[in-house]
């Protein structure tokens, strides 16, 4: 169970997603500005460009905000010059967490990050402490209700997905990070819609979470979420969506 798509039901129960949506776009721009300074702004040639402004796109990003931060990312425009940084750390019980950020602080960004983890039973640790836990894979979740078992799995495996794993009310295509966009687009030109899809680090083994430990992961979480310089948060925490 990769676990992402358990916990963005546990948002969307508690009320959250509108608050991330009021967050959404400062995280995407600034993916989009990395992606375009590393790689040239043209999405056709940059997959990771690509990427960023599909996800945009799907967040009902205005265009223009799209091509305003790709030409700060390629130096038409000013704007800040961020740094993309991975701190790692546990949470409650011992679960491990992965924290993905880009900041023009470092400074502020560590200890506001540290200050989370600390609130929330956790502690931030060193480079390494829990990456070993996770691979990196391209991940895409399907509604249950959108679409046949059968025709989805044929049409993933075809496109080169290294797997699909069933869950309660979805399907989640796991692929190898470098086949990624390969299998989104093969997919969605057969016309299947995802209600998640990207490259992240999927748990190898999950850490089950209850009572107290649980709200605090949740509030770690989300905490972490909030903060305008995270862009992801990975964790192996098994939280149960009806707990209270």
């Amino acid at each position: 169970m990769a676990g992402h798509s358990k916990w963005a039901n546990i948002r969307h129960k508690k009320g959250k997603e509108d608050i991330r949506r009021g967050k959404i776009f400062t995280k995407l721009a600034k993916e989009i500005m990395v992606a375009a300074r590393i790689g040239g702004g043209d999405p056709a040639s940059n997959p990771r460009l690509r990427t960023a402004t599909i996800a945009a796109r799907g967040e009902n990003m205005p265009k223009d905000n799209i091509e305003r931060a790709i030409k700060k990312g390629i130096g038409d425009l000013d704007g800040a010059n961020y740094e993309e940084i991975t701190y790692e750390g546990y949470g409650p019980s011992g679960a491990a967490v992965i924290v993905e950020v880009m900041t023009d602080n470092k400074n502020r960004t560590v200890g506001e990050v540290r200050h989370a983890f600390s609130k929330c039973g956790g502690n931030l640790g060193a480079n390494g402490c829990v990456a070993w836990m996770f691979d990196k894979k391209g991940l895409m979740v399907v509604d249950k209700g959108a679409v046949e078992e059968e025709s989805l799995m044929e049409a993933a495996l075809d496109a080169g997905a290294e797997d699909i794993r069933e869950e309660e009310d979805c399907f989640e295509i796991i692929t190898g990070p470098q086949d990624f966009e390969t299998v989104r687009d093969a997919l969605e030109a057969t016309g299947f819609a995802f209600s998640m899809a990207e490259v992240c680090m999927i748990p190898q083994t999950m850490t089950r979470l209850e009572g107290k430990d649980a709200q605090q992961m949740v509030k770690l979480m989300e905490m972490l979420e909030d903060n305008d310089d995270v862009q992801k948060v990975h964790t192996n925490a098994d939280i149960p969506e009806d707990f209270e």
